[in-house]
């Protein structure tokens, strides 16, 4: 049996809170580094949220372990970049008890 298909570069991303200096904070997203991944579609949907209808499809993205603790594990809340494409992650899993790969379950959502 081969392994994945790490065909597409992704961004990995952290979400970071900066003081608004007024007792509030601002967000922004700190890249982490790049990470080569096999991506495969499983489901789509669209959902209606606050009058805005957005498309939303989920992905398995499979790439290389990374050590527990490495800041370039992946972790859910953390997002995958591609261009303009994001993806949130949801669940990290690893593949197989060898370890040596894992699953990230990421939703894309777009403006329909």
């Amino acid at each position: 049996m081969s392994g994945p298909r790490l065909s597409r570069l992704l961004t990995l991303e952290t979400p970071q809170r900066t003081a608004d200096g007024a007792g509030g904070f601002t967000g922004s997203w700190q890249a982490l580094g790049d990470l080569w991944a096999e991506m495969k579609p499983r489901s789509g949907r669209e959902v209606s949220a606050g009058g805005i209808t957005l498309s939303r499809v989920s992905y398995r993205i499979t790439l290389r372990a990374a050590p527990e603790g490495s800041a370039m594990r992946p972790r859910p809340e953390q997002r995958f970049r591609e261009g303009a494409r994001v993806y949130l992650i949801r669940a990290v899993a690893e593949l197989a008890h060898e370890g040596r790969y894992l699953v990230c379950f990421a939703d894309e959502e777009a403006a329909a």
